[in-house]
Formats: structure tokens, C-alpha cells, sequence
């Protein structure tokens, strides 16, 4: 049904245009160039922030424009418009009468009468919030394509079929490819055959939606035809519908430390060798050693039961003596071997205080002959974690050493402590002894074969033995020494969990 042209009245016309302006923040503007005169609509008081009774003219709603770029664009524009017909249509920022700076479109067109502009009529829109919006927006992927640009880990974008949309300078250093010719590849193109089928199932897994993204290593190859080892991260981009879109992908060079894992394993391939070679000569050591001493043994043994007066000669002692040290080198080794070849040891709760008074006992005759003052604070209660028979080993060599290389003409004085620092136990040996030069013998003193006492007795193995014993339950040794002062040994254990 067509409504007659003259039911529409003009009051119906002014509410319908009042509304427009109203709704989508539009006002209009009237310059009577003849006139002088300046009018402006409801709305765009409304947008300048001033009173309906505010009278404005042509300077002073120029001079409502932000001074610099867009009070200047205005007045260009706008004598442009009255001078040589121009239409115009600009976005620029008004600071309000209440002084709030505001984005505004303003639009004008000439009306021309005989060749001369006597009327510029207009709009005037308030686009503040959308221009600010769009201004944030564009920030914001400025900021994201500059990271993306520069980020020091590859980045590319991908299509679902795997075609290259954009890369970084990382991603383009790393490969050897410039953007542009990256864009022409897909990522099938450079990856390596054997992991062909393993990124194209991360590329269907997440545009079918069954994983949001994925990590995994695979193999490339560079532009120069050399492989690259690389640590991949994706993930699938959406629209609001949940559409697939792109992939993002990080792409990080991981060839040297590939490189360097290998040779890791290669060492830890030939250290394992080596240690099989090493408890094969242990088990020659016990053996076969171990069978050529005993035979010599027992010929010097036949020896003086069928030639008595052989073995009275001078050389017979020195046989027999050579003999008995060449079955102690056998021992010490077939002990230093059988430390340093086992593997998975089980260790045991066991009370220490109680090892210390076993030991104590067992040294008493060495105790009385030599006058030892011995003093132990140790907490009964205190556990550790260790081998029984290496626990007395310790023990056993650290205090025997203790009254062993005392001072001359002086009763040894031995003090045993325990303090309990996170997981370890310290156990404190102090003995009033001879003392060590640190600065001299310090990196020798666990050493095979070292000896740094005239003492008839020292051979050299002891502490050597005793620090792998150690080290083979999880500890670790300290000393502190002066010379003719006495001696510090600290034994860090590890502590047992009381139950």
C-alpha cells in the first residue's frame, strides 16, 4: 500500500531526521558563505559539548579542531571546498568545550550558484570510540607483527594445506630461505621423508579438532641440502564459528644440541665399555693374579720344608717378602676394581653411633697401647644410608689412621661429632696428629699409592679405598689440616628417613 506523499508532514520528517542524527551520532552544519552565518543541528551541539543557545561562527568552529594536523587539514579542506568546489570527507580530532579530545568525521559539500560557492552544507559525526578501537586494533597487530617479525625462535603461518603464509627473519635464517621464497613452499617440501607422516597427522589431528596443539622434534631441510634438527610448537587458529583458519607454528633450531646429545651417548657408550673392560681386568686381578701369587706362595712354602737351609740364605726373606706384598697389591686392587665396577647399590638403614662403638671395640688393644683419648657424641638415633661392610671400612681407616700418625711422645686425642644438614649427615674425625700440608700434598692426599708420613706401616691405599667407598654410597669427604696441629676429616653421608 502506497502512503500518499502529503500524510508525512514535516513535523514527522524533523522527528524521523532528529532520530537518525540521535541514533547513529550525526549532525549537520550550514555555512551561509553570503550571510556569514553558521548553524548547526542538535547533535552537533550535542557532539561539541555546548549549549543549544551557543552561537557559533565560521572561526571559532575551526578553531574547535586540535591544533597541529587537524586544525590545519580543516582549513585546508574547507577553503578548498569554498574556492575551487571540493568536496570533502576527513577524520580528525575536535577538543570539546569541556575539553575532551574527541575523533570526528566532518564532511563538506559546496553549493554553487553561478560559478561562485555561496553555501557549504554538511555532516558531522561523533566516530570517536569506533576510531579509537580501530587505532587500539591496529596497535596491537603492529606491535604483534613486529614481534613476529623479530622474535628470535622461527615462526611461520601455514595454511590447512600446508603452504607457507608468512615467516620471520628466524624462521628465514635458520632455513636459509628469503620470505619470499619460503611463500612458495609448502612445509612438506622442506621436511624430511622419515617425518613427512608425522606432521601431516598433527595437521589433520588439529583441524579436525581432536588437539588444540602440538610439540614434537622433527627433521628438516636447510636450503643448502643440510639437515636440521628442530623443536616444533602449533596451533590452530579459529573464527568466532569455530572454523578452521591457519596454523602458527615456532620452529627452534635444535641441531647443535642433538649433536651434542649424540656425542653424550657416544662418551657414555665407550665409558660403558670401558667399565666392562674394567670388571674384566677385576675378575683377571681376582683370578688369575690371585692364582700365580698363591703358587708362588706355596713353592716358597715347599721350599723351605724340603730345603730348609735354602731359605736361611739372605735372599729366601726377601722372596718370601716380596711375594706377600705382591698378594696385598692383589688385594687392594681387587678392591679399588670391585667399588668402582658395581652398579645399583643397595643401600641400608644403619645406625651410626652403633658402627662407631663396633669399630671402637674391635680397635681397644690399639686404644690401650697407645693411650688414644677418644670421645663420641653422637646421637643415638641417627641413621644413614650406606654398605654395611664399607660403613666399617670408613669408619675403621679414618680412626686407625687417627692414632697411627700421632705426634711423637704424645697420647693421641680423637674427637667424633655428627651434625645434620638437610639430607646429609657430617660426621666431624678431629685428631691432635702430625697434620698435613694442604697446600702441598691437598690434591694427592686421596691418591693411589700416596704417602706423606715416614710411618713403616703406610701404604698408600687406604684413603684412596676409603674415598671410593664413600663416593660409591652417595657421599662425599672434607678435610681440614695443619701440620703438627691434628686433622679434620668431615664424611658427608646420606641421612635415612626414620620411620
Amino acid at each position: 500500500m502506497k502512503i500518499p506523499r502529503d500524510v508525512i508532514t514535516e513535523t514527522d520528517m524533523e522527528f524521523f531526521l532528529n532520530f537518525i542524527q540521535d541514533c547513529a551520532k550525526i549532525g549537520t552544519w550550514e555555512y551561509n558563505i553570503e550571510e556569514q552565518t553558521v548553524s548547526w543541528s542538535e547533535e552537533t551541539y550535542k557532539i561539541h559539548e555546548l549549549p543549544l543557545s551557543y552561537k557559533p561562527n565560521i572561526t571559532e568552529a575551526i578553531n574547535f579542531y586540535k591544533e597541529g594536523y587537524s586544525r590545519a587539514m580543516i582549513a585546508k579542506s574547507f577553503k578548498n571546498c569554498v574556492e575551487n568546489h571540493k568536496n570533502y570527507d576527513v577524520d580528525l580530532q575536535i577538543i570539546t568545550s569541556k575539553g575532551k579530545e574527541k575523533w570526528v568525521r566532518a564532511i563538506g559539500k559546496p553549493i554553487v550558484k553561478n560559478g561562485d560557492c555561496i553555501k557549504i552544507i554538511g555532516l558531522f559525526q561523533d566516530i570517536d570510540e569506533k576510531t579509537k578501537n580501530e587505532k587500539e586494533l591496529a596497535y596491537r597487530e603492529q606491535v604483534l607483527q613486529k614481534t613476529f617479525d623479530h622474535a628470535l625462535v622461527g615462526t611461520v603461518i601455514i595454511d590447512l594445506n600446508g603452504k607457507f603464509i608468512d615467516a620471520n627473519h628466524s624462521f628465514c635464517k635458520t632455513f636459509g630461505y628469503t620470505k619470499e621464497e619460503i611463500k612458495t613452499f609448502t612445509f612438506y617440501d622442506i621436511t624430511h621423508p622419515d617425518d613427512i607422516a608425522k606432521g601431516r597427522k598433527a595437521v589433520m589431528d588439529l583441524i579436525n579438532g581432536e588437539i588444540n596443539c602440538f610439540k614434537t622434534e622433527k627433521r628438516y631441510y636447510h636450503k643448502s641440502g643440510k639437515t636440521i634438527w628442530a623443536s616444533i610448537s602449533g596451533t590452530i587458529i579459529r573464527d568466532n564459528d569455530g572454523t578452521p583458519l591457519h596454523i602458527v607454528t615456532q620452529i627452534n633450531d635444535i641441531t647443535q644440541l642433538k649433536k651434542g646429545t649424540q656425542k653424550i651417548i657416544d662418551l657414555l657408550d665407550t665409558t660403558e665399555n670401558q667399565n666392562k673392560r674394567l670388571l674384566n681386568f677385576a675378575h683377571i686381578v681376582s683370578h688369575n693374579l690371585r692364582s700365580h701369587f698363591s703358587n708362588l706362595d706355596m713353592l716358597l712354602d715347599l721350599e723351605q720344608m724340603e730345603s730348609p737351609k735354602d731359605s736361611e740364605n739372605q735372599i729366601y726373606p726377601l722372596l718370601k717378602k716380596a711375594v706377600k706384598h705382591l698378594g696385598e697389591t692383589v688385594d687392594n686392587l681387587n678392591t679399588v676394581a670391585s667399588i668402582n665396577t658395581k652398579k645399583d647399590i643397595q643401600l641400608e638403614s644403619l645406625n651410626l653411633k652403633q658402627a662407631f662403638n663396633t669399630i671402637l671395640n674391635s680397635l681397644s688393644a690399639q686404644i690401650i697401647a697407645s693411650k688414644a683419648d677418644i670421645s663420641l657424641d653422637i646421637d643415638s638415633t641417627i641413621h644413614i644410608l650406606g654398605i654395611p661392610a664399607y660403613l666399617d671400612s670408613i669408619i675403621l681407616n679414618f680412626l686407625t689412621n687417627a692414632i697411627k700418625y700421632k705426634k711423637p711422645n704424645e697420647s693421641p686425642k680423637i674427637e667424633i661429632k655428627t651434625d645434620v644438614v638437610d639430607d646429609y649427615v657430617i660426621i666431624s674425625i678431629k685428631d691432635s696428629g702430625l697434620g698435613l700440608d694442604l697446600e702441598r700434598y691437598g690434591e694427592k692426599l686421596f691418591g693411589m699409592y700416596k704417602t706423606f708420613h715416614r710411618n713403616k706401616d703406610s701404604k698408600g691405599i687406604g684413603l684412596f679405598i676409603t674415598k671410593n667407598q664413600i663416593e660409591a654410597i652417595g657421599g662425599k669427604v672434607e678435610i681440614e689440616s695443619e701440620v703438627n696441629v691434628g686433622t679434620t676429616f668431615k664424611i658427608h653421608l646420606k641421612k635415612a628417613s626414620r620411620d
